[in-house]
């Protein structure tokens, strides 16, 4: 037996969603809006908080400032049977803010990332990983922290029981790191969304990258948005084509879905119904403000999924 069903390490902060505003108002200027809401952000964060939801053993390592904002975290953490014993509270630095501009196109955010800061995968230990069945590991940042990443995955796997999954994210200088690929041999799950399959495969369509990965990596998910999404393990390709839903916030869908899939696979040991179970939370996830406020406990994911 092990005392948390997945762990997770990454970032946590708090969002400040302001909805249908378009622009900051000029200088000396006042403009009201409709409303602002405040709820938990972080992929890391939400993923860990979709897994609690969904009932599974959750322990959950980061940092928040000694601040309201790092009550509020903690708390609702708990709400959900999240560990939190692994969270550092630091008195140098506030808890991380972003202020989400959301409107039907498309979002923008101004971020001071405070606790964030101190995110160093070094800071994982094997201890740790070992009270686990599951680590769900983000944060890459190509060249600039690959060696870490590598060594690190390389020692959970061979020195530890956990299985591993892997959600790569945007590189934003644009280098995309072809030497990720040393890193797939050791994963179990490797999330990606689409656009990110395509620059780090250099393949035309998220199937050939999918077919790419799984060669090296046992699962390869790939997350296509509104398309739903596919997989890719031993030479078979899974395909699922995801749920219709009235969208009113995109933010944390892609993180809600791995919290899906995570499920899906550890619990039901199924790669095309983890699939589902990932559209599903991905789907319902955009249904309100927040990346988590509108993730289902697993109740309620099960009467979507059933009126499909």
């Amino acid at each position: 037996m092990k005392k948390w069903d997945v762990y997770v390490y990454g970032d946590v902060n708090i969002d400040e969603i302001i909805r249908e505003a378009r622009e900051i108002p000029p200088d000396g200027q006042e403009w009201e809006v409709e409303n602002i809401k405040t709820c938990i952000g972080g992929g890391a964060a939400l993923f860990a908080l979709g897994l609690g939801k969904l009932g599974l053993k959750t322990a959950f390592k980061g940092s928040v400032g000694d601040d309201l904002y790092g009550d509020y975290i903690k708390d609702t953490f708990n709400k959900y049977d999240i560990d939190t014993s692994l969270i550092t509270t630091k008195k140098d630095k506030n808890t991380g803010i972003s202020l989400s501009f959301t409107n039907k196109n498309d979002r923008s955010f101004l971020t001071y990332r405070g606790t964030n800061d101190d995110i160093d995968i070094r800071n994982i230990k094997l201890d740790e990983v070992r009270l686990a069945r599951h680590i769900h590991i983000t944060g890459y940042m190509g060249s600039k922290n690959h060696e870490a990443y590598l060594s690190l995955i390389r020692k959970i796997k061979e020195e530890t029981s956990a299985t591993i999954s892997f959600d790569v994210g945007w590189d934003d200088t644009g280098e995309w790191n072809k030497g990720i690929y040393d890193i797939f041999p050791y994963l179990d799950v490797l999330f990606m969304n689409e656009t990110e399959a395509v620059h780090y495969s250099r393949k035309s369509t998220a199937v050939e990258a999918a077919e790419d990965f799984a060669k090296y990596a046992k699962v390869a998910a790939i997350k296509l948005g509104s398309k739903g999404s596919i997989a890719v393990s031993e030479g078979l390709t899974y395909e699922d084509k995801g749920f219709k839903v009235e969208a009113i916030d995109t933010t944390g869908a892609g993180d809600s879905f791995n919290a899906g899939f995570i499920y899906g696979y550890l619990v039901k040991g199924d790669i095309g119904l983890a699939l589902t179970y990932g559209n599903g939370c991905g789907a319902l996830s955009c249904t309100g403000l927040g990346g988590n406020t509108a993730f289902p406990d697993l109740a309620l994911l099960n009467e979507f999924m059933e009126k499909r």
